[in-house]
């Protein structure tokens, strides 16, 4: 153990702590403790277990084909290897984090079980068919780290529900969600009250005919931690001590129709 540590924690320790827009956004698979001490690392949380211990708990996972579209540091990606999944295919723009990938699954053994690419994922133009997709808050930055960063507001809201409805045509379901600012940028809300009735009102009409909603889940704080459950009439109202990302829905969606 103590040979495969030092053979890859260096390198995935720069790569990790490489910064950019969106490093550090990810917690560290939990299978890479076999290789770094994480006490080394600087790890920022978007609550990614929490997420996942909830997409889990409603999506069966074991032995499905999954797509992660913008995977940042592969936390889903690896999630989904240790619960069972045949195959992972991860996309990522982001060239560290995309090598950082590369080299966990090298490290981990399991290069045989993750396609990896280091592109933004091409919505159009994908021949392939997943089981299911994680699609995690990766539209609402349209027109910014990947696509036309002339359009409006308006037409990149068009676009993100246009590219939500084009991965019906290639996932039996999906994961979603959705931030509530443009680019990240708090000057550019998407919706005009920044709810959460608001977005999920959105996403209900746009994939109205492509998708189903099976289930809206949304953050809770209990006592010290925090975890997603259905939505109801309560907790669908904007709760601003939790922050903006915790606000945001998980869309479970299931496509209607034959692919």
């Amino acid at each position: 153990m103590d040979s495969q540590r030092n053979k890859y924690a260096e390198k995935l320790i720069d790569l990790y702590g490489q910064k950019s827009k969106h490093s550090n956004y990810q917690i560290l698979p939990k299978a890479l403790e076999k290789i770094l001490d994480f006490s080394d690392v600087k790890v920022k949380s978007r609550y990614e277990k929490e997420r996942f211990d909830y997409i889990s708990s409603v999506i069966e996972i074991k032995d499905k084909t999954v797509l992660d579209i913008g995977g940042n540091t592969g936390f889903f990606t690896f999630a989904a290897i240790e619960e069972g999944a045949k195959e992972v295919y991860y996309v990522e723009g982001n060239k560290a984090h995309t090598e950082f990938v590369e080299l966990s699954a090298r490290a981990l053994d399991i290069l045989d079980k993750v396609n990896i690419s280091n592109a933004y994922y091409d919505f159009y133009n994908d021949k392939n068919h997943y089981d299911v997709c994680f699609l995690l808050n990766v539209l609402h930055h349209l027109g910014d780290d990947y696509g036309d960063n002339s359009i409006s507001i308006n037409r990149a809201k068009e676009l993100m529900i246009e590219q939500l409805n084009r991965i019906s045509c290639r996932a039996t379901t999906a994961v979603f969600q959705l931030g509530f600012n443009w680019k990240g940028n708090r000057e550019l809300c998407l919706f005009e009250n920044g709810t959460k009735k608001e977005l999920i009102e959105f996403v209900q009409k746009g994939v109205e005919g492509r998708w189903s909603i099976r289930k809206i889940a949304v953050a809770e704080r209990y006592q010290q931690t925090i975890k997603y459950v259905p939505i109801d009439d309560v907790n669908i109202k904007r709760d601003d001590s939790l922050g903006e990302f915790l606000n945001r829905p998980i869309f479970i969606l299931d496509r209607k129709g034959a692919l």
